[in-house]
């Protein structure tokens, strides 16, 4: 290993250290081959790995782009808060944008003492799906589907929730491409929700931004507002305030780093 890259590991949606959701984010002076990013991903073993790159095009300040352990995805909340974080903590400003390669432009603003993430709202379709359902454990009362993979399961309360057990092994034989976001109305915020993605190597995902892309327009109607707290109860926990903004989703939250340094690159 020669080279060495700006790297640093963030708990995203957190106010304190060891909550939220853990990123790893690295800033590149080039594009490695796919096969790298993804061992790096996978030696990293968080959630996502978020990669960076100066974007030559300025059409954005930079190029985005999100690796699991597993494999590379279309859209990532929690880890493109964190790439903002770690950017306007060490250049300084206001504000950051990203290109991406499926998700389109995406934005962080300084938001007080955090940080809020433009995400575009993800769309879904009320149907059945016994296939998807059934390895909850628990049956939903509605589920809805977008044909990217996002699919909500709505719960009768709160603690049908937290104490559900998934086969998670079932759901993973679904395909990679699959989020099964489980949720509720709160008691202590307004939304409960739980996610989880086994077939992309994350059995249950610790706080899921583009999860909550979904949320804030399924929930939205329902509760007769754009804008709600929302919390997902993971072990690690994390919260998060949502606006649905027109197409667009304004998630808020804070980060901690927790390692700044350098990645050795083979």
């Amino acid at each position: 290993m020669t080279a060495t890259a700006p790297y640093w590991h963030i708990d995203a949606f957190a106010a304190r250290p060891f909550a939220g959701n853990q990123a790893a984010v690295i800033e590149l002076a080039e594009w490695l081959p796919d096969s790298v990013l993804q061992q790096i991903a996978a030696e990293n073993m968080f959630s996502e790995t978020a990669f960076l790159l100066r974007d030559a095009s300025e059409v954005a300040d930079w190029e985005l782009r999100w690796f699991t352990p597993e494999y590379e995805i279309r859209l990532c909340g929690h880890a493109t808060l964190a790439s903002g974080h770690a950017l306007l903590g060490r250049d300084g400003g206001t504000r950051v944008t990203f290109r991406t390669r499926r998700a389109g432009m995406l934005e962080v603003r300084v938001d007080g003492d955090g940080y809020c993430v433009a995400l575009p709202a993800i769309p879904v379709q009320r149907t059945d799906w016994p296939e998807g359902a059934g390895p909850l454990g628990t049956k939903p009362q509605e589920v809805w589907r977008h044909p990217a993979g996002y699919n909500v399961f709505l719960f009768a309360g709160e603690e049908e929730v937290r104490t559900l057990a998934p086969d998670m092994a079932g759901l993973a034989r679904l395909g990679p491409d699959h989020q099964f976001i489980c949720t509720a109305v709160g008691s202590a915020t307004d939304v409960v929700s739980r996610v989880f993605v086994p077939g992309a190597g994350i059995p249950e995902d610790p706080v899921t931004g583009s999860a909550h892309a979904v949320l804030a327009g399924f929930w939205a109607p329902r509760l007769g507002r754009d804008s709600f707290t929302a919390h997902q109860a993971s072990e690690r926990g994390g919260d998060i305030a949502c606006r649905l903004d027109g197409n667009r989703v304004w998630l808020t939250g804070q980060c901690v780093t927790i390692v700044e340094g350098q990645f050795r690159l083979p």
